[in-house]
């Protein structure tokens, strides 16, 4: 049994008094908690949800690439508008003069005059001539003459057979960058005699004038190119083009593919998004584009792709769950379970627990953890103080039987006296101690700590000294040396083992005697492994003279001996070694738990004999 503690000492706990400092701490057991656990299942909820967001917002952002891509469409239709018109008009004007110079060929001047004439209906012409094949330019607007031969434009232009679109940055005639259109000349044979040469500076044509302007909210890059993917015109002027263009995509596949968005990678590694759209069908093109990263400009997260956004969103909604749970019931929870894990090992200091904040049932809790302390604590209080009369009872039961037996031991001293002859008195002697020793045992068990259990320390030595000064006098000294171990006794074994003692004690102040010097007595009760004792006495004795167990001759001794070992569920060992008697007994020491559970159904047994009896007053 676990004594009772002092006041201000706690109690020794015990495993079952740890169960609160038992739980496993790590990653284990944050997973086992309840903020965690609620955390993992909302997640699981609202994966869902995610999956839902992620969906969706990829779709606005294809949506939105779509859209901007058909608005990049447009602002490139738009933009090359005015150029288109300026280059169809060439082209009209240039088809018209090839089957109308031919009447003029002969008369330069009057060739001369038509070119004149043409030019001077469109502003953005800046050279409008006819070129033979030979390269001799003798009819243009300008009136001037050039000879072109050997130019590799002029190569290029006269050899074909339809119109084409050329661009000369240095032209010699205009003196400035040009795109020009060229158109075949056919005599009435059919032969190609020439070619009609209409010039364009770059700086007239609109997309130039009037096209996009770059800034930095949309830096819009508008280009022209021909069927064999030369880049005629530029808005970013024909320096750049190279750093705009896409890296995995010729200009002269995107003029096959017709009208078309696509996003890639430029030349320079940026990532944009291009349009293409014919301007002449199947000779002259024009290519949009801008960053890509202006394509999702719908809000200040437009930079963030689209899955990481909703699992954002999704993850802060588990950490706002989380810390909501942790505000809400768990912070409330670990207060109450801390003050339950006190009370659970004994601290019966119960403080007010303020949950002013926690939801209604954590607080009904709390009122609850309340009433059942208050409870506990006032049963307890009851139990102590029923067991304290029970105690104060028992000690006074004992008390009364040492004193009934100390009368006993009176009554006997004064019978001893009034016998004759020296075999009664020797009888009644033996009675009285006997009867004495039983006395000085319910001393001790008076004034022992314990009702259920019984310290050997304090009960073995006052037998002995009760013995040793019954036994000698002041003409019979004996040496006596007591060590007990510091052992924990139940009242079932504490008797026979006190009575063996007294026994064995009588016996060997009886017997003991030493021819060279003072007698000794030895007694010993040592803690063995296992949960055994063992109580030795051993005393010398004459070796003319061998003791014997027995009280004058009847063998009371021995028997009562053996009954008291038999008691004990013990072994007796009895021999003679060196002029030493020695007697052992080593037997099992009995759980303090049985001792325990008998006090427990006595003072259960006495509370209801105590509560019916109110119910019937």
């Amino acid at each position: 049994m676990t004594t009772e503690a002092p006041e201000g000492v706690q109690p020794e706990s015990t495993p079952e008094m740890d169960w609160p400092r038992a739980r496993p701490r790590g990653l284990g057991a944050a997973f086992n908690g309840l903020g965690v656990r609620l955390a993992l299942m909302l997640a699981v909820a609202l994966f869902p949800l995610l999956i839902i967001a992620i969906l969706q917002s990829s779709s606005v952002a294809r949506e939105a690439q779509a859209r901007s891509e058909a608005a990049l469409m447009g602002e490139t239709m738009r933009a090359v508008a005015g150029e288109t018109r300026v280059i169809q008009h060439a082209q009209d004007a240039a088809r018209l003069l090839s089957t109308t110079v031919l009447p003029l060929l002969d008369n330069p001047q009057a060739c001369s005059a038509r070119m004149r004439q043409v030019a001077s209906a469109f502003k953005n012409f800046s050279l409008v001539a006819y070129i033979p094949m030979n390269g001799q330019m003798t009819c243009s607007n300008t009136g001037e003459r050039f000879n072109f031969s050997g130019e590799d434009v002029f190569d290029k232009i006269s050899a074909a057979t339809d119109t084409t679109f050329f661009v000369n940055r240095t032209a010699p005639v205009s003196g400035t960058s040009v795109l020009g259109v060229a158109h075949p000349v056919y005599d009435d044979a059919g032969r190609h005699i020439g070619l009609i040469s209409i010039s364009m500076p770059h700086t007239e044509l609109s997309l130039a004038k009037d096209g996009p302007k770059l800034d930095d909210k949309r830096p819009l890059v508008i280009m022209t190119f021909d069927e064999e993917g030369t880049i005629l015109t530029s808005s970013d002027g024909l320096g750049k083009t190279q750093g705009h263009l896409p890296a995995d995509r010729s200009l002269k596949l995107l003029a096959g593919a017709g009208a078309m968005t696509f996003s890639g990678v430029s030349n320079v590694g940026h990532e944009r998004v291009y349009s293409v759209v014919e301007v002449v069908p199947g000779q002259l093109y024009a290519l949009g584009s801008w960053p890509a990263e202006k394509v999702s400009s719908l809000s200040p997260f437009a930079d963030i792709s689209p899955i990481l956004f909703p699992a954002l969103m999704w993850a802060a909604s588990l950490l706002v769950a989380y810390f909501a749970m942790q505000k809400l019931v768990i912070g409330h929870v670990r207060k109450l379970a801390f003050a339950i894990s006190n009370f659970a090992t004994g601290n019966r200091i119960v403080g007010t627990l303020n949950l002013s904040g926690a939801p209604t049932e954590i607080r009904d809790l709390a009122e609850a953890y309340d009433r059942m302390t208050e409870t506990i604590l006032h049963d307890e209080a009851e139990l102590e103080d029923i067991v304290h009369h029970k105690e104060v009872l028992l000690r006074e039961v004992h008390h009364r039987v040492k004193n009934n037996l100390q009368l006993i031991a009176s009554i006997i001293n004064m019978q001893m006296r009034q016998a004759r002859t020296p075999e009664a008195k020797g009888l009644m002697k033996s009675l009285q101690e006997r009867v004495i020793s039983l006395a000085t045992i319910h001393r001790g068990l008076y004034q022992t700590s314990g009702l259920t259990d019984i310290r050997a320390q304090e009960l073995l030595p006052d037998i002995v000294r009760q013995i040793t000064r019954l036994a000698t006098g002041p003409g019979r000294r004996i040496a006596v040396d007591c060590q007990i171990d510091d052992i924990h006794l139940t009242p079932d074994q504490a008797v026979p083992l006190s009575l063996l003692l007294t026994e064995a004690m009588t016996n060997a102040m009886k017997y003991a005697s030493n021819a060279g010097g003072k007698p000794t007595l030895d007694i010993t009760l040592r803690k063995l492994d296992g949960a055994r004792a063992r109580l030795r006495v051993s005393n010398t004795v004459d070796p003319n003279a061998a003791p014997s167990a027995s009280v004058d001759g009847t063998g009371l001794g021995s028997q009562l001996v053996n009954a008291f070992v038999q008691q004990l569920s013990g072994q007796l060992q009895i021999e003679t070694v060196d002029e030493i008697y020695i007697l052992v007994t080593e037997f099992a020491l009995r759980p303090l738990e049985e001792s325990e559970l008998r006090h427990e159904e006595h003072l259960k047994s006495n509370t209801d004999e105590t509560a019916k009896s109110d119910e019937k007053s």
